[in-house]
């Protein structure tokens, strides 16, 4: 069983640990998970939205799984902390729905995108019982995992600038807060963003009544149809963003408040939750990064062992926002174009700069991650089957033969010094959203 770290003897001004306890340190655990929950839904909704719609997904669809997402994190979150006893975040794949944003319609409809979320879902199931599985996945490149990400997100951030271009004043007014807020305070910077780009919406445009459909959200279950070309294409690349951008940084930003718990149950329940919210339309759910800090960091007190509450609160409110799923989507269908997509795109840039900073770290391996997130952004499709696995496939490809050529070079080399290959021990950037 996982285990928090040591709580320390005298907890500041706020009182001991126990009944001495004074009540800011008492509700701060509450408050930190109310703000992680709207920081993480604010920030990213619009991405999961946009990835669901471009895969096939229509309004009701689209609706329900964002609910079902929110759900399952929410439970999820709830269900491990309050077990462990230790601030388990859970968020929904952000890497994972702009992969999805950068798709087609995959032959069979949503019904298929549906099956290929079905396969992730297992694949991260197993990668938490089967350790070869998630060695497997850590020993990928870091600068070609990076690379993929990159190229996944490269076409969302390019969004801002053309909704300045589309629709300047609500694009300027959208770009000109985060930056604003930005630069007091990263954090908010995008449901700042946010709450201008509904306000104006609101204001500025007409939205139809048959576009919100019961404001109540409910359940809408499809059936899988399974493919080779979606789950080559969606499926994998969705299994390898996720784990790779989500669930290892999830671990490293608790490890570094002071909770190492082991990651292979924590992948298996995500990956079972995941299974979960996939038949009504969610993509995934993993380990959150930013928001987990929030959660495991002082913002949720002194006391190390009341840290959890936080966690377990977000999950709560999560839930609660699940409920307003069908509004989002009437905001996002009554957007003009490009908007939408620009707080996606706000939401993004610092994960896209993460990952490009990462993959460009090794002098040696940057050709085979350019490459990677070339063939990625270009959106080739052969076989059915998107870019973003053409471009793991095509970096892997030259990073292989690159790292033979070195290796046979240093062998014939005097002294025989052997080729250092690439940091495949460097840790992998956080993803800016969560």
């Amino acid at each position: 069983m996982a285990t928090a770290a040591p709580g320390r003897t005298a907890e500041s001004a706020d009182g001991g640990q126990g009944g001495g306890q004074g009540m800011g340190g008492m509700w701060r655990p509450a408050t930190a998970g109310v703000i992680a929950a709207f920081v993480g839904f604010a920030s990213s909704f619009a991405v999961v939205l946009e990835g669901l719609t471009k895969v096939g997904a229509s309004h009701a669809q689209a609706a329900s799984g964002l609910m079902a997402l929110s759900v399952a994190m929410g439970v999820c979150a709830i269900f491990l902390s309050l077990r462990s006893r230790l601030p388990i975040s859970i968020a929904w794949s952000t890497p994972g729905g702009a992969l999805l944003a950068g798709s087609a319609v995959p032959h069979g409809g949503f019904p298929a995108a549906v099956g290929a979320f079905l396969i992730a879902g297992a694949l991260i199931v197993v990668s938490g019982l089967w350790r070869p599985l998630g060695r497997w996945v850590a020993a990928i490149p870091v600068p070609l995992a990076n690379a993929m990400l990159a190229g996944i997100l490269l076409p969302l951030c390019l969004a801002p600038a053309q909704a300045v271009r589309s629709d300047p004043a609500i694009g300027l007014a959208v770009v000109v807060t985060w930056a604003v807020v930005g630069s007091v305070r990263k954090l908010y910077a995008v449901p700042a963003a946010v709450v201008v780009a509904v306000v104006l919406i609101a204001t500025t445009t007409h939205i139809k009544a048959d576009t919100l459909g019961p404001m109540w959200p409910h359940p809408v279950a499809v059936a899988p149809h399974f493919t080779a070309a979606a789950a080559i294409g969606i499926a994998l690349p969705l299994y390898v963003v996720t784990m790779a951008s989500q669930n290892i940084p999830g671990i490293a930003v608790l490890g570094a408040n002071g909770y190492h718990p082991r990651p292979g149950p924590l992948f298996g329940w995500t990956g079972i939750f995941s299974l979960f919210s996939a038949p009504f339309g969610g993509h995934a759910v993993n380990l959150a990064a930013i928001t987990a800090a929030l959660c495991a960091g002082d913002e949720a007190g002194p006391d190390r062992s009341r840290r959890y509450r936080a966690a377990a609160t977000a999950g709560g409110v999560y839930i609660l926002l699940g409920l307003v799923a069908s509004a989002a989507v009437a905001l996002v269908d009554a957007a003009p174009p490009h908007v939408i997509e620009a707080v996606a795109g706000l939401a993004l840039l610092g994960a896209l700069a993460n990952s490009l900073t990462a993959a460009m770290a090794d002098p040696g391996q940057r050709e085979a991650a350019v490459v990677t997130a070339v063939v990625t952004v270009s959106g080739v499709t052969f076989f059915g089957v998107s870019g973003a696995f053409w471009g793991l496939l095509a970096g892997g490809a030259l990073y292989g033969v690159r790292h033979w050529q070195s290796r046979r070079a240093a062998a014939g080399a005097p002294g025989g010094v052997a080729a250092q290959g690439p940091a495949a021990d460097q840790a992998l950037p956080e993803p800016d959203r969560s």
